[in-house]
């Protein structure tokens, strides 16, 4: 009996023990996935403050100025989207490379990604210097296709190197070293300030250039940003051990097909879920103005945590990537979960001080519309707390999927949840059932849940059945 409970007290101790190694491990992963998320998210608001900041200047030269920036807009951010999400692949190429300690392989990536983006440059300046009949195409006025076209023509040449400041994003990043861009970025916000007013107003003896100014303001501060990133990827330490720019000319098909063959259904996945909200804005607009002012201000604080959880998605990403290139399957499944547990935090916390704060909000953004208005913003507030969660769990769960290069079902998940369940149900909930906005937004946060629901349950059947091959080779050796 003696041997029997010093069994037990030694097998309770040793589960005691192993416990405790699990949490420290996964505090230990927590810790590191934050530290690596905080630079990335707080990159991503200093390019929305940018952006808010052009707005606002572009703002002051007249109403039609503002719509034509919206209409240019469009046409630019449809190619740029398209080119981000493709070069999004180098940071899973990276990842894997780096955790696996093969800095040849993190070169070769990163110089197939500067190849992709100077080829993508090139369809996406061309179709941003044919703005104007394209708009023209699609039905726009005459006048703010011609105003749109200005703009166009000074944002065209900064496509290549805002691609090329992408790939070294992706590279610090992988290399879990992201706080130059951080840095690039802060140092951007003000410098991009003081050319979109010289520029639009022509003050110091320059030129009055209005749009034209606005986007040639932000291809200049492109081309600093990409001077800054590779100083920084080139010279100081530790990256100039890494000698990203070596070998450049030596082309590698091969990774560049897996490149591109992964970035294109992550690009894809980037354009369905922006159109998702652009077909919702469509709906509303079926129904009145009013509904479509509420939606576009619950759409943009919405978008604003969209770009919070979007960078926790991408740290997850590079940490489980790592975990890919040292072959550690609990490493994957520990690396994930990391990243759920921050994004869940963090969107619980926002949804709560949204439910308390959503009147405060309505009335800050729309203190000259109808009390109808600010109603109707309230309450898709309401609705729009409800899934900030899910939200959270498929930017991160699509993070945690790209470490393991697995795109082409999470496209399929994006097609099934958002535009099929999703787009069906806002509409029939809204325009045949008669619930109006809030019928559209219930619509869109049930196809949000859905999708939520699938990539998890993806990430977690693919971390377990890795994390079993990795013991197997132990059982079969027995």
């Amino acid at each position: 009996m003696d041997k029997i409970t010093e069994t037990r007290s030694k097998s309770a101790s040793l589960r005691w023990l192993t416990g405790g190694a699990a949490r420290h491990q996964m505090a230990a992963e927590l810790s590191e996935t934050a530290r690596l998320a905080l630079p990335m998210v707080l990159a991503q608001l200093g390019q929305i403050a940018m952006m808010t900041t052009d707005l606002a200047f572009i703002g002051r030269i007249s109403a039609e100025a503002i719509a034509a920036a919206a209409l240019a807009g469009r046409v630019y951010l449809t190619g740029i989207t398209f080119g981000v999400g493709l070069l999004a692949a180098v940071t899973s190429l990276a990842a894997e490379a780096f955790g696996a300690h093969n800095l040849a392989a993190v070169r070769r990536s990163v110089g197939m990604g500067l190849w992709a983006a100077l080829l993508l440059s090139l369809p996406i300046t061309a179709l941003s210097l044919e703005g104007e009949q394209i708009l023209l195409a699609v039905g726009q006025a005459p006048d703010a296709a011609r105003l749109a076209q200005q703009y166009l023509l000074g944002l065209a040449w900064g496509v290549a190197p805002a691609l090329w400041f992408g790939v070294i994003r992706s590279f610090m990043g992988a290399v879990h070293r992201p706080e130059p861009i951080f840095w690039i970025t802060i140092g951007a916000i003000p410098f991009n300030a003081l050319l979109v007013y010289l520029l639009i107003y022509g003050k110091l003896g320059l030129p009055r250039l209005e749009l034209f100014g606005a986007g040639l303001a932000t291809t200049l501060v492109n081309f600093a940003t990409l001077f800054a990133g590779l100083w920084f990827a080139t010279v100081p330490r530790p990256f100039r051990y890494y000698h990203v720019l070596a070998g450049l000319w030596c082309f590698d098909c091969r990774l560049m097909q897996q490149l591109i063959v992964i970035g294109t259904q992550i690009s894809i996945t980037f354009l369905m879920d922006g159109a998702i909200w652009s077909a919702a804005a469509f709906l509303m607009g079926i129904i009145s103005t009013s509904a479509l002012a509420a939606h576009q201000i619950a759409y943009q604080f919405a978008s604003i945590l969209y770009t919070i959880f979007f960078g926790i998605g991408v740290a997850a990403n590079v940490r489980v990537g790592h975990a890919v290139g040292r072959n550690d399957g609990p490493g994957i499944k520990r690396a994930g979960m990391a990243a759920f547990v921050l994004g869940i935090v963090i969107a619980a916390t926002v949804s709560l001080v949204v439910i308390v704060a959503r009147f405060e909000i309505a009335e800050f953004f729309l203190a000259d519309a109808a009390d109808a208005t600010i109603r109707l913003a309230t309450n898709l507030l309401l609705v729009g707390a409800s899934c900030f969660i899910t939200t959270a769990m498929y930017s991160i769960a699509l993070g945690s999927l790209r470490g393991l290069k697995d795109t082409r079902v999470p496209l399929l998940f994006a097609a099934v949840g958002q535009w099929l369940i999703g787009l069906s149900l806002s509409y029939a909930l809204g325009l045949k059932i008669g619930l109006g906005p809030i019928g559209i937004w219930i619509g869109l946060s049930i196809g949000t849940t859905v999708y939520a629901a699938l990539l998890v349950v993806r990430f977690r059947l693919l971390a377990s059945r890795l994390a079993i091959q990795n013991r197997c080779p132990a059982t079969q050796m027995r």
